[in-house]
């Protein structure tokens, strides 16, 4: 795709199911390094990659070659062997089904890669659920009340 041209900036925000805090600060780096590394791998370009206990946000620029629900599901899944391998948490880790996935302008990439390297602050005075509602609210993304309700909540 020689002669393709794009410049796609993907927020992406998944979490761990059932909402538990299961990603450690111990091995937190080592997990966000080892995404990193997928996503290196499938030829994408991460710029910013940070999270909670319970979730996880990656900034990256997509390229034209990519499927996110293919890299989303390939990341999930080598993840979850990843930390079920490595750190044996105590109940087995799974991420939850489902993500978000946000696009930004060129003009907005330098305020998202401080939004994201900045969770812990945010999340001191805004929940994952107040978060990703207004995710939804300004990115005007239509949704059933019941069934978000359902998947923010960790069922």
């Amino acid at each position: 795709m020689s002669h393709t041209i794009s410049k796609v900036y993907i927020h992406l925000v998944f979490a761990v199911r059932y909402r538990r805090h299961s990603i450690r600060s111990e091995w937190e780096a080592e997990l966000h390094r080892y995404i990193t590394g997928i996503f290196r791998n499938k030829g994408q370009d991460v710029l910013a990659i940070n999270g909670m206990p319970d979730h996880l946000h990656i900034f990256f620029m997509m390229r034209p070659t990519c499927i996110l629900a293919d890299l989303v599901r390939e990341v999930k899944k080598a993840s979850t062997v990843f930390i079920n391998g490595k750190f044996y948490p105590v109940t087995k880790f799974r991420w939850q089904e489902g993500y978000g996935a946000f696009s930004y302008s060129s003009g907005q990439v330098d305020t998202v890669i401080r939004y994201i390297q900045n969770q812990k602050e945010h999340h001191q005075k805004k929940s994952f659920k107040e978060e990703y509602l207004e995710f939804l609210e300004y990115f005007q993304v239509a949704y059933s009340e019941e069934e978000l309700s359902r998947w923010l909540d960790g069922a």
